[in-house]
């Protein structure tokens, strides 16, 4: 009998089994919008293929003694119909499963994930693959010579995934395509090129670590935030400031960034108020305001789809000096205040006026990384309502809790947070406690309570939580036949995320909970700016349900 390969979970995989829960099942949606009615049988003969190409994805999630582990498995995917709910729950104990599903729902090609096998990035490498594959098969004419490879190997390349601002979570593929993706990168001048994690990996960076679908087990936390010699770290100092010499020249004068990556803690990269438990997760010990609402009947995710002009938006924050992603979470925290309270309390936070972003950044802008696997940090961001703060590039006359003064204040914050040495000190520390010999011979159940109680530490310390993908270009001829994209998740607390694609910027809303004010105040914000936009939403209460079939009540 042949031994399987398997690999243990790496460090931010972890969580997400503490954490999960039925209303959080930890699950992400990407979707692609066709021009057409999906055809199953070439969709399912796309998914065959692409499915090959990625061993990480024939994986199953098996219980040890000590922690969990990824083993390969014999199981096959199958292409389904939009029966269930968005993002249900795809991994349960011992029901040995593969932790995707793709999904045929009308004219969209949905992949969801669960999120402790891989990141944002890797499944919209996965999905772009697979699109790609259907397009092929779909529309034999219009594949050419010069489009077999894009579609056939990894190796070849095909598609460019551009990030809009340092909050996103995608990155470029790891192909010979680089170079190319690398110049359509800087699409937001606030942005130093240099000083956030929309910063390419310079070309001639050498790979660290083999192409997605060739490996299971490689661990990109371990490959790079191990403790390892004085040698290894002066190399990887020289490397990220020849990177930081490249990009100079391209925009503004980059952040600056501590010269001791011991220097970076969160003492100096948070807000104030880091104190012990909440120090080490992230959380603040000042009085954040937490959305509260009616939970859905059967715990399904709440989710509301805003459409809207790419461009437009990203101008509007441009205008404000930040990044598409700190604006759009300024809009949320300005959302947020005011759909709470009730009648002459209306846009009342109360005794609660802070409120907190967590803010997801892709490690392999920085760290080099070619794996599917989760490769993530998250950096925390707040708002005080009502506090009195100066900052350069404010006008006198300029509101202090004015969308300009939030988004500028958040942005002050992120920066120095998304720095490499920062991120790197970060990830030092969480690896250390990972494996110190005390906790890796506790039992597996029990390393769950404590985790679980790290996540809630953390919980208490956010209202929202943020993510954008930035802009996905598909190669040809499947760029031509796909409209919108879109990406969510499950949530246990109101999250928006953010994907561009075809000049389409979609924000897409997710909630444990039945009631989406905050959603219809982030509308009327963007909208009263003059920024046309869609609204579609998922049904999820008896009422909204009532008079129609299961298979649409997924949606």
């Amino acid at each position: 009998m042949t031994r399987r390969a398997w690999v243990r979970l790496d460090n931010a995989s972890n969580i997400f089994l503490a954490a999960r829960s039925e209303a959080d099942p930890k699950v992400f949606r990407l979707s692609a919008e066709m021009d057409h009615e999906v055809d199953p049988a070439l969709l399912q003969t796309a998914l065959d293929e692409t499915f090959d190409r990625y061993p990480l994805y024939h994986a199953v999630l098996r219980r040890g003694v000590f922690w969990y582990y990824l083993q390969d498995s014999d199981l096959r995917p199958q292409v389904v119909p939009e029966t269930l709910p968005t993002c249900a729950p795809l991994y349960r104990g011992e029901r040995h499963s593969l932790l995707f599903r793709v999904i045929r729902s009308r004219r969209r090609i949905v992949l969801e994930v669960f999120h402790a096998l891989s990141d944002g990035t890797g499944a919209l490498w996965f999905l772009t693959d697979l699109v790609t594959a259907y397009v092929r098969l779909r529309f034999p004419e219009e594949h050419s010579p010069e489009t077999r490879g894009a579609a056939g190997s990894l190796e070849a390349g095909g598609a460019s995934i551009a990030p809009l601002d340092p909050g996103q979570t995608a990155a470029t593929r790891p192909d010979s395509s680089a170079d190319r993706i690398g110049a359509n990168v800087a699409l937001d001048p606030a942005v130093p090129p240099s000083a956030s994690p929309e910063t390419a990996v310079p070309p001639d960076e050498p790979a660290a670590e083999v192409s997605p679908g060739n490996t299971l087990t490689t661990d990109s936390f371990a490959h790079h935030f191990r403790r390892r010699g004085r040698g290894h770290r002066r190399r990887r100092a020289a490397a990220q400031a020849e990177g930081t010499a490249a990009g100079a020249g391209a925009g503004p004068a980059p952040v600056p960034e501590p010269a001791d990556p011991a220097a970076a803690d969160e003492d100096t990269a948070q807000p104030a108020g880091h104190r012990g438990l909440g120090r080490f997760v992230g959380a603040s010990t000042a009085r954040t305001h937490t959305v509260r609402g009616t939970r859905t009947p059967d715990n399904r995710t709440r989710a509301v789809e805003l459409t809207m002009p790419a461009a437009e938006v990203l101008a509007l924050a441009r205008a404000e000096g930040v990044s598409l992603t700190m604006y759009l979470t300024a809009v949320f925290f300005e959302a947020v205040r005011l759909s709470s309270g009730q009648g002459e309390r209306r846009g009342d936070l109360g005794r609660s006026p802070t409120l907190a972003a967590s803010v997801p950044v892709n490690l392999r802008q920085f760290f080099p990384s070619t794996s599917a696997r989760n490769f993530f940090a998250t950096v925390r961001v707040e708002h005080t309502y009502g506090e009195e703060r100066t900052r350069d590039g404010d006008r006198e006359d300029a509101p202090a809790d004015g969308i300009g003064a939030i988004c500028r204040n958040i942005d002050a914050q992120f920066r120095p947070q998304a720095a490499p040495a920062a991120l790197e000190s970060k990830l030092r520390r969480f690896i250390r406690f990972e494996r110190m010999l005390a906790l890796r011979v506790v039992p597996r159940p029990l390393k769950d309570v404590v985790l679980g109680l790290f996540n809630r530490a953390s919980n208490r310390g956010l209202t929202v939580a943020v993510s954008n993908l930035g802009r996905v270009s598909l190669p040809e001829p499947a760029e031509a036949h796909v409209g919108r994209m879109l990406f969510h998740v499950s949530a246990v607390r109101p999250q928006f995320c953010a994907i561009s694609h075809g000049g389409l910027l979609t924000v897409t809303f997710t909630s444990p909970f039945a009631e989406t004010d905050h959603v219809r105040e982030f509308a009327r914000i963007l909208s009263g700016k003059g920024v046309p936009l869609t609204v579609a939403a998922a049904r999820v209460t008896e009422d909204e349900l009532a008079g129609i079939s299961g298979g649409e009540a997924g949606r």
